[in-house]
């Protein structure tokens, strides 16, 4: 029992004793708390699908069938991730007012953002696609806005103007004007490729790049940044900038020369 005694009264006692305390209760937390969380988080998750279900069957189901495998009157949603639904369904674009318009234009949502998710993450759990991006994906903090212009006006500008104003298509279709949307939602068009929109994934343009012309995009429309060509005409291009020469210069020069050649005319008569 003395030795005992004295054995328990060493020094290095106490440490030990805390020692193998952390231990067992790290061990303890390991085992227990990361499988709670994770049922936790799977709880939550299954929930927002099954309201998510529950907006689709009222809203969508009727043009994209009871199980997102599309109908006549509208494309099958299994693989175009959540990221396809928050496009659509955050800009108004969906549900669509007719399904026989030549293009759906974007207007006024009809469903909070919290639908919003809950419907993205049931058509998320048809089949893998793209995700929402993160704010951190579409922030122009650190973009290069030199870069993303060059990307802009090989990738983009042939139907959006190089600016972003937007332009008309063939058969009643058009690009739709870049000013006012939210970054979020440019970065989910790149991702997704909403209706005559091809689809530029990360494998064809890089997350970096997405960032890169979103940051032009947002400097080129900012009320703050001067132009240091002058009157842009509306930034709409070549073509409106050459009819406004014509039909207003070219009309100056001739209502000059009429009003130089009267002013002779008279001179001689005189």
């Amino acid at each position: 029992m003395k030795k005992l005694s004295a054995r328990r009264r060493h020094p290095l006692a106490a440490v030990v004793v805390l020692l193998l305390a952390l231990a067992a209760t790290g061990g303890l937390y390991a085992a227990f708390a990361p499988a709670g969380k994770a049922q936790a988080d799977e709880a939550s998750q299954s929930l927002t699908i099954k309201e998510g279900q529950k907006l689709y069957s009222v809203g969508c189901a009727s043009c994209h069938g009871t199980g997102g495998q599309g109908t006549s009157d509208g494309p099958s949603l299994v693989g175009v991730g959540a990221a396809a639904v928050d496009f659509q369904v955050g800009t108004g674009r969906m549900p669509a007012s007719s399904s026989q318009m030549a293009q759906i234009p974007a207007k006024k949502p009809i469903y909070t953002q919290a639908q919003i998710d809950q419907l993205a993450a049931y058509v998320a759990s048809l089949g893998a696609g793209p995700n929402v991006p993160t704010k951190e994906q579409y922030s122009k903090d650190g973009a290069d806005i030199a870069r993303g212009g060059e990307l802009f006006r090989t990738n983009c500008a042939q139907c959006h103007n190089f600016t972003g104003k937007g332009g008309a298509l063939t058969k009643g279709k058009y690009a739709p004007s870049l000013e006012d949307v939210a970054p979020k939602h440019i970065y989910e068009a790149m991702q997704t490729g909403p209706q005559n929109m091809p689809s530029f994934p990360d494998t064809t343009m890089t997350e970096k790049n997405k960032k890169d012309i979103i940051a032009y995009l947002n400097a080129v429309n900012s009320s703050e940044t001067e132009n240091p060509g002058g009157l842009e005409l509306g930034g709409l291009g070549p073509v409106s900038e050459g009819l406004f020469a014509w039909i207003f210069g070219l009309g100056a020069l001739i209502a000059v020369a009429v009003w130089v050649a009267a002013r002779t005319a008279k001179a001689k008569k005189s």
